[in-house]
C-alpha cells in the first residue's frame, strides 16, 4: 500500500518519537518558543519588515485614508507574502518564533482585510471591527488547517471572543466597564458568553491533549496555547463574580474553586491552565481586595511553588487514588508504566 521510502519515514518518524519520550525530562510539559538566537534574529527583521511595509502601505485598522480597494489590496499582499515566507521558515526550517510571528502578521492581514470590506460597506466601527475579527478569524483557521503553527490556535481563540462579543454588541449592550466582562451579576450576557466559550476552548484544548498524551506533536503545542486562553476566560469569571460579593463565604468558596482548579490542572497535566488563571486572580487580588491582598498573593506564591516542587509526585498519588473513569489513560502518563495501560 506504501512505497518502501514512506515505510522508512513512518519507521524514522516512530523511532524519533520513542527518542523523544525516553529522553524528556522525567514527566514534564514541553514548551518552547524559539529553539536559538537565529530565530531570534529572523524575528527582528521580519518585524522590521512588516513595520517599514505598514508605513509605506498605510496599513491600519484605523485608517482608511488610502481607500478600501487599495486597503484590500494591501491586505492581500500582506497575506500572501506571509504564506511565501511560512512556507519557508515553518514547512522547510520547522522554526517556532518565526512560524508564531508569521502567525501574528497574517492576523493582522486577515483583520485589515475584514476592516476594508466593512469600510466599503460604509458600516459603522463596531461592524467593521467585528468584521475584521470575523475574517481574521476565519482566515486563521484555514491558516492553521495548511501550517500546522499551534500558536495560531491562540489566535483563532481570541479572534472568536471578538466576534461574539462584537455580534452581541449590536443588540445595545455594551459592557460600561472592563469588568462586567467577567461579572455575573453585570448587565448583559458578556460574562455568561466568556465563561461558555472558555469551556468550549477547554474542550477543544483536552480533545489536543488526549489525542497526543506523549505530548510530541504539535497538537499538544496547540492545546497548550488554547488552554491558555481558555483558562482566564473560566477562572476570571467566577473569581472576580466572587470578589465583587466581598463576603467571607464568598471568599471561602473562592479558594475552593482555586483548589479544584488546581487539582483539575493537575490531573490533565496542564500548569499552563492553572498559572494563567492564578496569575489573573493575582492582579484581581492587588486591584479589588484593599485589605488581605498581599497575604493572599504570598498563599499564592507558595501554593504554586509547592506544586512546581511536587508536581510529578502529587499527580500519581492522585490519579492512582481517582477510580477510572472515560479518558483517563488517554490522558498524560503519570508513571512510565501508564503508557503501556490499555485505553479505557
Amino acid at each position: 500500500m506504501i512505497s518502501e521510502a514512506q515505510a522508512v519515514s513512518l519507521i524514522a518518524l516512530g523511532e524519533a518519537r520513542r527518542g523523544t519520550r525516553k529522553h524528556m525530562s522525567g514527566l514534564d510539559e514541553p514548551f518552547e518558543l524559539f529553539r536559538g538566537f537565529n530565530e531570534i534574529f529572523i524575528v527582528v527583521g521580519l518585524v522590521i519588515l512588516y513595520a517599514g511595509w505598514a508605513g509605506l502601505t498605510g496599513l491600519s485598522l484605523f485608517n482608511a485614508n488610502n481607500g478600501y480597494i487599495l486597503a484590500m489590496v494591501y491586505a492581500v499582499i500582506t497575506m500572501a507574502a506571509v504564506i511565501m515566507l511560512a512556507r519557508y521558515f515553518t514547512l522547510t526550517r520547522r522554526m517556532v518564533a518565526p512560524s508564531i510571528v508569521l502567525a501574528v502578521f497574517f492576523a493582522l492581514g486577515a483583520g485589515q482585510l475584514g476592516r476594508a470590506l466593512g469600510w466599503m460597506l460604509d458600516t459603522e466601527f463596531a461592524m467593521s471591527i467585528t468584521l475584521a475579527a470575523g475574517a481574521s478569524t476565519i482566515l486563521l483557521v484555514g491558516y492553521y488547517v495548511f501550517f500546522r503553527v499551534p500558536f495560531t490556535m491562540a489566535l483563532v481563540a481570541l479572534g472568536v471572543f471578538a466576534t461574539t462579543f462584537g455580534l452581541v454588541s449590536f443588540s445595545g449592550t455594551l459592557p460600561t466597564e472592563p469588568a462586567d466582562i467577567f461579572l455575573l451579576t453585570a448587565e448583559g450576557p458578556f460574562a455568561i458568553l466568556t465563561m461558555v466559550l472558555g469551556l468550549i476552548g477547554l474542550a477543544v484544548a483536552l480533545r489536543f491533549d488526549m489525542s497526543d498524551p506523549h505530548r510530541v506533536t504539535r497538537r499538544s503545542a496547540s492545546g497548550f496555547w488554547l488552554h491558555i486562553i481558555a483558562a482566564p476566560a473560566i477562572v476570571n469569571t467566577i473569581a472576580l463574580s466572587l470578589f465583587d460579593l466581598g463576603t467571607v463565604p464568598a471568599q471561602l468558596l473562592l479558594v475552593a474553586f482555586v483548589a479544584c482548579m488546581a487539582i483539575f490542572a493537575v490531573v490533565i497535566d496542564r500548569r499552563s491552565f492553572l498559572v494563567s488563571s492564578v496569575g489573573y486572580i493575582v492582579v484581581l487580588s492587588i486591584t479589588v481586595m484593599e485589605g488581605g491582598a498581599f497575604l493572599a498573593i504570598l498563599l499564592l506564591g507558595l501554593g504554586l511553588i509547592l506544586l512546581g516542587a511536587k508536581w510529578e509526585v502529587l499527580r500519581r498519588i492522585l490519579m492512582e487514588a481517582l477510580p477510572d473513569f472515560p479518558g483517563k489513560y488517554r490522558l498524560p502518563p503519570w508513571t512510565i508504566m501508564t503508557s503501556e495501560e490499555p485505553e479505557a
